[in-house]
């Protein structure tokens, strides 16, 4: 099946839009096709500002039609208490919450952006995600990772080479409860890394301090700013680790 078939025989969905290369891409392919589709954003505090920026731009650009929720996921003390489930307990109740305005506007069949390159048996949260009966178009056409990001280039899409960029609430360890103030920590630093040229990187907290992940190639450029770095991010951390183990 392709997504232009998928779309003939379902013409009319919800999209949980985050603003990323999948669910973009997906959002992209469903108004393509003509289908009726309605884009709609979760804004909690594990998504950073410019998830929710990337999502409105994208939204203007194929001029689809967008609906921000605005979610207090630490409300939920299954999430806040970041158990090793934590992804499944916020998905269910994101999810739940978008399904349930979708269905105030009409739309009764909800998609996502997962595609044929995730692990439907490892990724957090995709039980979640069966139990509320989302589907997938992009995993059930066989696309992959590779090939969104050549057809959402191909599509003209700013999001084709987006790195992948998981919630701010996988940089707390399992088990360490998740409050407001570390979540906006961690993403005003990672906001200052972005502002001096450095991509795909996390900054994961660790009793107290700040664990730095970066590509090997950034490495170099990391290590000629690194007086400026330790400077802003010890205003906030106990001390500023780097991770030998670099992320890939």
């Amino acid at each position: 099946m392709t997504l232009t078939e998928f779309f003939k025989e379902n013409k009319k969905a919800a999209i949980a839009f985050s603003g990323g290369v999948d669910s973009a891409y997906l959002l992209c392919a469903a108004l393509k096709s003509g289908a009726d589709v309605r884009a709609y954003y979760a804004k909690s505090a594990f998504q950073p500002q410019f998830e929710l920026d990337d999502a409105r731009r994208l939204a203007e650009t194929l001029s689809a039609d967008m609906r921000v929720l605005t979610l207090d996921v630490l409300a939920d003390e299954a999430v806040a208490a970041n158990p090793a489930d934590r992804c499944y307990h916020c998905k269910r109740r994101i999810f739940s919450a978008i399904a349930a305005a979708a269905a105030d506007d009409g739309y009764t069949l909800l998609l996502d952006g997962t595609n044929a390159s995730d692990d439907a048996g490892d990724r957090p949260g995709m039980r979640a995600l069966r139990e509320l009966s989302v589907r997938s178009p992009l995993r059930e056409c066989g696309l992959t990772k590779p090939e969104i990001r050549r057809l959402s280039r191909e599509a003209g899409l700013f999001t084709w080479d987006k790195p992948a960029y998981a919630c701010l609430a996988t940089r707390v360890p399992s088990g360490e409860r998740l409050t407001l103030e570390k979540l906006e920590n961690t993403e005003r630093a990672e906001d200052f890394l972005f502002s001096l040229g450095f991509t795909d990187f996390r900054v994961r907290l660790s009793n107290g301090a700040a664990r730095l992940q970066f590509p090997e190639n950034q490495l170099p450029r990391l290590l000629e700013r690194r007086a400026e770095i330790l400077r802003e991010l010890k205003k906030t951390y106990s001390a500023v680790m780097l991770d030998l183990e670099v992320r890939k």
